[in-house]
C-alpha cells in the first residue's frame, strides 16, 4: 500500500510501506476513505518537531472495516467509522473518566512504530475503545463527510477548548486563532450558546467563515493592541472565556490578558513557545482559570456526532482544498504557505 512519509524539514513523500495486518486480537484493519493534514503536522514538516526519516504521518482519518481482530465486538468488516487522533484501550480508569489521551496503552498515529493516517489503510489497535461507528449511509455523502472527519481532531479539539474555558449561554467568548481549531472553537461556542463571541485572527477568509460559525465580532490586531481591542469592546472587562488555539507564547499572553476577572482560558494549541506566556501573579490576582490540554476527541464524538448528522453544525467547512494521495506534498506546502486553511485527503 501507499501513504505519507516524512524524511526531514519540508520532505514529505508518497512511498510504498507494508500493508497493515491485524497483529492482536483486539486490532482492526481500516481502509482509509478521508484523511485530511493537521496544523500540528507542520511543526515536523517545518523542523520544529523532531521526526525519525522515513516516520509515517497523519492522525485524522475516517473508512471501513476491512478486516477485524478475533476479540473485536462493536465492528465487522464494512462498518464505516472515524477515529480519534488517539488510540485507547477503552476500559482503564482514564478511559472510563473520559480521558482516553492518558489510556497507559494508548497512543498517537504516525508515533514511531504505528501507521499514520495518511495513507490507504490503517491498523487500529483496540479498536473497540477506539473507533465510532458512523451511518453506512454517509459513505457516499460528499457534504456529510467532510463534518464527519472533522470529529477526528479539529472539531474535537474546538470543543475542548469550549468546555475547559466553562463557556456557558449567554457568556462573552474570545477565541485566539483563526485556523482549524480556532474556528471550530468560534463553532463549539455557538454551539454551547455563548452570547458574544470575539475572533481574533486578521486572515479575511477564515474570520468570515468564523462569522459564519456564529463570531459577533473580529479582532485582526495581535499582542498588546489585541488586548486593547477586546478590552474596548467589553467595556473594559474581558472575556468570560477565552480559547487558545495557537500554542506560542504571544497567543498565550493574549489569552491571559483578555480574559475578565473570574474568567477561564481553555488551551488547546499545541505548545511550541514554551510557558513564558503564562503570568501566573496576573493570573493569581485576577482569579484566571487555566484549563485544557490535548483533547479526549473520543469522549466527545458521540456528543457532537448527532449535530453534525444533523447538520446542526457544519465543522467540515474548514478543509478548502481536497487533494488525491499523490498530492499530499503539495498539500503540505499550501497549508505551510497559508494558500489553504486546512485540506482534505479523499481515497
Amino acid at each position: 500500500m501507499r501513504a505519507t512519509v516524512i524524511h526531514g524539514p519540508q520532505d514529505i513523500r508518497v512511498e510504498e510501506v507494508p500493508d497493515p495486518v491485524v497483529r492482536q486480537p483486539t486490532d482492526a484493519v481500516v481502509r482509509v476513505v478521508n484523511a485530511c493534514i493537521c496544523g500540528s503536522d507542520l511543526w515536523a514538516y517545518r523542523g520544529v518537531a523532531s521526526r525519525a526519516a522515513g516516520q509515517r504521518i497523519g492522525h485524522e482519518f475516517l473508512g471501513v472495516v476491512e478486516e477485524a481482530g478475533a476479540e473485536v465486538r462493536g465492528f465487522t468488516p464494512g462498518d464505516l467509522v472515524v477515529a480519534p487522533f488517539v488510540w485507547s484501550d477503552g476500559t482503564c480508569d482514564f478511559c472510563r473518566e473520559g480521558l482516553q489521551t492518558s489510556c497507559p496503552h494508548g497512543g498517537f498515529w504516525g508515533q514511531v512504530g504505528s501507521d499514520g493516517g495518511q495513507g490507504e489503510a490503517v491498523r487500529v489497535p483496540y479498536a473497540d475503545g477506539t473507533l465510532v461507528k458512523l451511518p453506512k449511509e454517509a459513505l457516499g455523502d460528499e457534504k456529510l463527510l467532510p463534518g464527519l472527519l472533522a470529529l477526528s481532531d479539529v472539531m474535537a479539539t474546538g470543543h475542548h477548548a469550549a468546555v475547559s474555558a466553562r463557556v456557558r449561554p449567554g457568556a462573552t467568548v474570545a477565541v485566539v486563532g483563526d485556523g482549524a481549531v480556532g474556528l471550530c472553537g468560534v463553532l463549539a461556542a455557538h454551539r454551547l450558546g455563548a452570547g458574544r463571541i470575539i475572533a481574533l485572527g486578521r486572515h479575511t477568509a477564515r474570520t468570515d467563515l468564523a462569522r459564519r460559525f456564529g463570531a459577533t465580532d473580529v479582532v485582526a490586531e495581535r499582542g498588546e493592541a489585541a488586548t486593547e481591542a477586546v478590552r474596548e469592546l467589553t467595556g473594559g472587562q474581558g472575556a468570560h472565556a477565552v480559547l487558545e488555539a495557537v500554542g506560542t507564547e504571544e497567543s498565550m499572553r493574549t489569552a491571559v490578558s483578555i480574559a475578565r476577572d473570574g474568567g477561564a482560558v481553555g488551551y488547546v494549541g499545541v505548545p511550541h513557545g514554551g510557558s513564558a506566556g503564562v503570568d501566573i501573579g496576573q493570573m493569581f490576582g485576577r482569579n484566571v482559570s487555566l484549563n485544557g490540554g490535548v483533547a479526549p476527541a473520543r469522549a466527545y464524538i458521540p456528543e457532537l456526532l448527532p449535530d453534525v448528522l444533523s447538520g446542526a453544525i457544519e465543522p467540515g467547512l474548514v478543509f478548502d482544498r481536497t487533494v488525491d494521495l499523490d498530492g499530499v506534498p503539495d498539500g503540505y506546502r499550501a497549508m505551510d504557505d497559508r494558500s489553504a486553511l486546512k485540506v482534505r485527503i479523499a481515497f
